[in-house]
C-alpha cells in the first residue's frame, strides 16, 4: 500500500506477504542452509541415514540426497530450488546429490557474510559466476584418463558410489553387478561408447538376503503364464513379440448383428472360433514356442497354444516389450498374420519360477543381450528399496565413466585442490570480485570438512592436515575416514566420475547466484482452506 496525495492506494491484495531487500535475502538464504543441514549428516561413507514418514504412514529409510529431498513436503520456494539442485545432479549425473545441495548450502553461507560487510549482491554473483568456470578449468586439468572398459577402476567408481549406503556390506558384489549390466547393454559408435540405463530393469523382490541379487543376461518379467497346460520351462526359445490381441476383434463401428435361427448362432461362434485357431496356427507355424503378447489372449487362444506346447504371457507391460526385443533380438509385431520365422527371438531359457511366493518368467541366456535385469533380493521392503537406489547410482557412475573416460580422486580431494587454486586465482583477479572468489573457494573446503564430522574426527584439525598433506603431494589427496588421516585417494581406490564433481559446482554455483539475485519476495496470500486452519490433502505440517 502507498499514499498518494493522503489518498492510500492499495496494490497488492488483502494477505499478501512481502519481504524487500536484506530481509528478503536473508530468509531466502536461510531457508535455504536449513535444506543443506538436512542432507548435510548423510554426506560419505560413515554418513546417518534419514527416516521419513509420509501423512499416509509410509516409510522410507534412505541417506540418497535426492530421495531424501523428494519425499520431504518443503513449502519455503527458496528450499524448493535447493530441491531442484538435488533433481538436477541425479538426471545428469546420477549421483554426488548430497555434495550439490551442500555446496549450495555453503556458498549462501558465505555469500551472508559478504552481504554483511556491505558487499553487493552483484559483485558476489560476478565472483561465484568467474569462479564456477574457474573451476570447471581445473576439474578438467586433474582429472585422469581411463580406458572405458578397465574393469578395475569401474569397480572402485561404483564401489565408492554405494559406500555409505546401508547395502554396503555387499557394495563390492553389487559393483561387480552394476559395472557388468553396464558394459553388456553399453553400444560402441564410432570409438565412442553410449549407455542407455532404461535397458538395464532392475526388478525387486523380498526375501533371501542382498548377496541373492543377482544379474540375468536377459530379462525378468513380474508375470505368470496363462495356462496351467503350459510347459513351465521352454530351452533353446523361439521367442515371438506380439502387439496385438489374441482375441476376437470387436467391430471398429456400433453394428448390431441379428440372429434368427440356432444354425446361424452356431456358425458365427464356429467363425470365431476359426479366427482365433488361424491366429494360432499363424504363430505356430512360425516355430515359435514362447509368445509375449502386450494386449491379452482369449481363453480358447489360450488352450490352443498350451495343446501345441507353447508357454505364453498376456498383459506385458510395453517397456518390458521393448527390453524383451533388446534382449532376444525378436522383433515386436502388430500383426500376427504379419509374423515370420525371421521377427523371432531367441534364448537359451525361459522359465517360469516362484520367487519371494509370486510367479515370474524368467528369459535368459540371450546371445548378445542389449537389455539385462538386475533382481534384486533383501530381507525387508525398506532394505531392498535401498539396495535399488544404491544400485541405480552405481551404474549411473559406471555409466559416467564408461562415456567420458575421465574421473578424478574421491574423499574431498578435488575440493581441496579447488580451494587452494582458487584462492591464488582470486589474487589475480583482485578487486571487491576477489573477496566472492575468496569465498568460494572457501566454501568448497565444506565437503572434506563434513566428510570428517560424519565420521566423528575433529573436523578442523582434518581439514588442515588434509591441505597441508595436499599441497605437498598433489592433488589425489584427500580426507581418509576410516583412517582419519590424510592419504592419496586413488591408492585407496576411491574414484569419482569427473562428470558428477563438475555437475555438482555447475548445479550449485547457478542455484546460489539464483537465490542471491532475489532481493523482494511476493507471496500471494493462502487459500481459504489454510485460512481456516486446514490442510490440504497430501500437506504434511512440516514447513521450511
Amino acid at each position: 500500500m502507498a499514499q498518494l496525495a493522503g489518498q492510500p492506494v492499495v496494490i497488492l491484495p488483502e494477505g499478501t506477504q512481502r519481504y524487500v531487500g536484506r530481509d528478503a535475502q536473508r530468509l531466502n538464504i536461510l531457508a535455504a542452509r536449513i535444506i543443506a543441514e538436512t542432507v548435510r549428516t548423510t554426506l560419505g561413507p560413515k554418513g546417518m541415514d534419514k527416516m521419513l514418514v509420509d501423512s499416509l504412514g509410509d516409510i522410507v529409510i534412505t541417506n540418497d540426497g535426492a530421495t531424501i529431498l523428494d519425499e520431504m513436503d518443503i513449502q519455503h520456494p527458496a528450499a524448493k530450488m535447493m530441491v531442484e539442485v538435488a533433481k538436477t545432479q541425479d538426471k545428469e549425473a546420477g549421483d554426488g546429490t548430497t555434495t550439490a545441495v551442500v555446496i549450495a548450502g555453503e556458498l549462501l553461507r558465505k555469500a551472508e557474510e559478504l552481504l554483511n560487510q556491505n558487499i553487493h549482491p552483484t559483485i558476489i554473483v560476478k565472483g561465484y559466476t568467474l569462479a564456477a568456470e574457474k573451476a570447471q578449468e581445473i576439474l578438467d586439468s586433474i582429472a585422469k584418463d581411463i580406458s572405458p572398459m578397465d574393469d578395475e577402476m569401474l569397480i572402485k567408481a561404483a564401489t565408492t558410489s554405494i559406500t555409505g549406503k546401508s547395502a554396503e556390506e555387499e557394495r563390492e558384489y553389487l559393483a561387480k553387478l552394476a559395472v557388468e549390466a553396464v558394459k553388456l547393454v553399453a553400444e560402441e559408435v564410432d570409438g565412442k561408447y553410449t549407455v542407455d540405463i532404461d535397458n538395464i530393469k532392475l526388478e525387486k523382490k523380498e526375501g533371501g538376503s542382498v548377496r541373492d541379487t543377482q544379474l540375468i543376461r536377459g530379462v525378468v518379467i513380474d508375470k505368470e503364464r496363462v495356462h496351467p497346460g503350459m510347459p513351465k520351462k521352454v530351452e533353446n526359445a523361439k521367442i515371438a513379440l506380439i502387439n496385438e490381441a489374441l482375441e476376437v476383434k470387436e467391430t471398429e463401428t456400433d453394428a448390431e448383428i441379428r440372429i434368427t435361427s440356432p444354425e446361424q448362432l452356431q456358425a458365427f461362434l464356429e467363425q470365431e472360433e476359426k479366427m482365433i485357431k488361424e491366429m494360432v496356427d499363424k504363430i505356430i507355424a512360425t516355430g515359435a514356442n514362447v509368445v509375449f503378447c502386450q494386449k491379452g489372449i482369449d481363453d480358447l487362444a489360450q488352450h490352443y497354444l498350451a495343446k501345441a506346447g507353447i508357454l505364453a504371457v498376456r498383459r506385458v507391460k510395453k517397456s518390458d516389450m521393448e527390453k524383451l526385443a533388446k534382449a532376444t533380438g525378436a522383433k515386436i509385431v502388430t500383426n500376427v498374420r504379419d509374423l515370420t520365422p525371421e521377427d523371432l527371438g531367441y534364448a537359451e531359457l525361459v522359465e517360469e519360477r516362484k520367487v519371494a511366493g509370486e510367479n515370474m518368467v524368467f528369459v535368459e541366456g540371450c546371445k548378445n543381450p542389449k537389455a539385462v535385469t538386475i533382481l534384486i533380493r533383501g530381507g525387508t521392503e525398506h532394505v531392498v528399496d535401498e539396495v535399488e537406489r544404491a544400485l541405480e547410482d552405481a551404474i549411473k557412475v559406471v555409466k559416467d565413466i564408461v562415456e567420458d573416460g575421465k574421473i578424478v580422486a574421491g574423499g574431498g580431494a578435488p575440493e581441496i585442490e579447488l580451494a587452494i587454486r582458487l584462492d591464488e586465482y582470486a589474487k589475480e583477479v583482485g578487486g571487491k570480485e576477489q573477496l566472492a572468489i575468496e569465498a568460494f573457494a572457501d566454501a568448497l573446503k565444506v565437503i572434506p570438512r563434513t566428510l570428517a564430522e560424519n565420521a566423528g574426527l575433529d573436523p578442523v584439525e582434518t581439514l588442515v592436515k588434509a591441505i597441508a598433506a595436499h599441497k605437498d603431494k598433489g592433488p589425489t589427496i584427500g580426507v581418509d575416514v576410516f583412517a582419519g588421516e590424510p592419504a592419496d585417494m586413488l591408492e585407496r581406490g576411491v574414484i569419482e566420475p569427473l562428470r558428477v564433481k563438475k555437475q555438482a559446482i555447475k548445479s550449485a554455483s547457478e542455484a546460489a547466484i539464483m537465490i542471491l539475485r532475489i532481493d523482494d519476495v511476493i507471496a500471494a496470500s493462502k487459500l481459504e482452506k489454510d485460512k481456516e486452519g486446514g490442510k490440504g490433502p497430501g500437506e504434511e505440517e512440516t514447513e521450511f
